[in-house]
């Protein structure tokens, strides 16, 4: 054990009453540590927020959405499907729909909606798991019976419907004309859905993909595909290889260029994070440098009999440095426990809640990466080092004489 060492641990250990440095030491590490906890925690709940709305997002929709330019139809889907599965080997599953806006209309009601006509088959929605009422149940395709429908609770809700109720939808295909009046089709609601998401379930309604053709008279017509893939991160890239196998007038979008917006908030709201919570360690590196400071007031005659026996300048400034870096590792290692303990029980246990109809999820989210915790950790010594060089300075220019005669 080096005498520096030495005299930093009694430095610290100290237990005299009169010695006030001490317990301003702890402080500081509980400065520090809180500053290192807090930022860990808010870019754990950010990355909990980006990753629950991506991953709600995706299962209500893919990852890549496959249309025609200028809402152009696709009739021979069929062999669009067997040429994606085949040309693009990322992509894990690719169903066909049609989507189009519609009137929707109970005894009291009337809303516009935006129907999804999909194949049952091939469906890959998670919308399925998410019905809190009846079931996910869109047959109905036989002569004689009644189409089923599934809509969200806000809808239900405000068309003052339950499952069982009829309803009745009114789909266009072009402009309306005395010559195009519009489609009327009655339907029985299987199932209730709520996703969180209140926009969502307030537009959204599902029907079989041979229901929402007749509906909009498109034939045996789609409007596109969607597409699930291995990896979401390569979502661009898959997309500008669908374009560049099935060429015009397919146009594939990403989840992250469909919704646009969402991401943007997502990032928007990372950005100043960081900053703004980074001056909390910033302000805690400062208690360091006042800590310090005290400590080489109080120990000015310890210094000085310490350069009488012969330590150096070097030796003194490497006390305060390692003094100043237990605090900082102290504190560092205190704010990761307290952060991944907090993150831990919300995570578990989800003490925290949310308004599922203003944040899309009824609690707090975490996402905790191990990166995030090194990379705080890092700036967070960085900080505390470089807030130990100017007290470090101070004790090693201290006069060995007038230190000595200082009490």
């Amino acid at each position: 054990m080096s005498f520096e060492f030495l005299i930093v641990s009694r430095f610290i250990k100290a237990r005299k009453s009169k010695n006030f440095v001490s317990f301003i030491t702890y402080i500081s590490v509980v400065g520090v540590a809180l500053g290192t906890a807090a930022l860990i925690i808010a870019l754990s709940i950010l990355g909990g927020f980006e990753k629950t709305i991506t991953e709600k997002l995706i299962g209500f929709a893919s990852h890549i959405r496959v249309q025609g330019f200028q809402g152009q139809l696709f009739d021979s889907y069929q062999s669009d499907l067997e040429k994606i599965r085949a040309g693009i080997p990322e992509v894990t599953a690719v169903t066909p729909f049609v989507g189009k806006e519609a009137l929707i209309r109970s005894k009291t009601k009337i809303d516009g909606v935006f129907v999804n006509g999909v194949d049952v088959k091939t469906d890959f929605s998670e919308t399925k798991s998410q019905i809190i009422e009846g079931n996910y149940s869109l047959s109905g395709e036989g002569a004689g019976s009644l189409n089923e429908i599934v809509i969200g609770k806000k809808l239900a809700n405000k068309l003052n419907v339950k499952v069982g109720d009829k309803i009745i939808i009114q789909g266009i295909s072009g402009l309306p004309t005395p010559f195009n009046m519009p489609r009327v089709f009655q339907f029985r609601i299987s199932g209730i859905f709520e996703t969180g998401m209140s926009e969502y379930d307030d537009l959204n309604v599902y029907i079989s993909l041979k229901a929402s053709q007749r509906l909009f008279d498109f034939g045996n017509s789609v409007s596109g595909y969607s597409l699930k893939i291995e990896d979401s991160q390569k979502a661009a890239e898959v997309s500008a290889n669908i374009m560049r196998i099935m060429g015009y007038p397919y146009y594939a979008r990403t989840i992250f260029q469909i919704y646009r917006n969402f991401f943007n908030w997502i990032e928007l709201q990372k950005k100043p994070i960081p900053l703004v919570l980074g001056l909390i360690i910033a302000v805690a590196t400062f208690n360091i440098i006042g800590t310090l400071l005290m400590v080489v007031m109080e120990k000015t005659n310890e210094i000085g009999v310490l350069r009488a026996m012969g330590a150096t300048s070097k030796s003194i400034r490497k006390i305060f440095v390692m003094e100043g870096l237990f605090i900082g590792i102290a504190g560092t290692v205190l704010g990761n426990i307290i952060a991944f303990g907090l993150c831990y029980i919300q995570q578990e246990f989800r003490v925290l809640s949310l308004p599922s109809g203003i944040y899309y999820m009824d609690s707090v989210p975490i996402f905790m990466q191990w990166n995030e915790f090194a990379l705080v950790s890092v700036i967070s010594l960085i900080l505390c080092f470089f807030s130990t060089l100017i007290p470090a300075f101070v004790a090693s220019k201290l006069n060995p004489i007038n230190s000595i005669r200082f009490s």
